[in-house]
């Protein structure tokens, strides 16, 4: 059980392929526009899953598949909040199967595709870059023994 500083939260890694090369959708965060992966809070009855579904489209405006199973998991805080929070993230794949032009936070956040080596550069929490990397070196790899 977490405790009353420890929030749960859920994200998906939406991924696409161009050309053969595996991309990640990222959007950028209200508060200091950084990028990072479309998440948010789990919600009283909702699953994990339900929860980074219903994130992908508010923050991102996509929908698609997501695995029943995450592939990770990191932590953030936030720098403005006064009372020191760890946010606990469950990030689960979503292979993306469309995108709106109009979502809730659209005029909010910018969100673009990215591949993984710059999607992990771009994020400051180093847990998360390594779940970047590790599954954009796991897609790619997929991809070479297919061709």
């Amino acid at each position: 059980m977490a405790s009353k500083n420890e929030i749960p939260q859920s994200a998906v890694l939406a991924y696409s392929f161009e050309g053969g090369t595996p991309k990640v959708l990222m959007v950028t965060s209200r508060g200091r526009g950084r990028w990072v992966l479309p998440k948010g809070g789990i919600e009283e009855g909702q699953s994990a899953q339900e929860a980074a579904v219903a994130e992908a489209y508010e923050e991102a405006g996509i929908r698609g598949r997501v695995a029943d199973s995450k592939i990770g998991t990191y932590t953030y805080s936030k720098v403005d909040q006064p009372e020191k929070c760890a946010y606990h993230v469950r990030v689960y794949p979503m292979t993306v199967s469309h995108m709106s032009d109009d979502w809730p936070e659209k005029d909010q956040r910018d969100r673009t595709w990215m591949d993984f080596p710059s999607a992990a550069n771009a994020v400051e929490e180093p847990e998360l870059r390594h779940l970047l990397n590790e599954f954009g070196t796991m897609l790619t790899t997929l991809v070479s023994h297919k061709a």
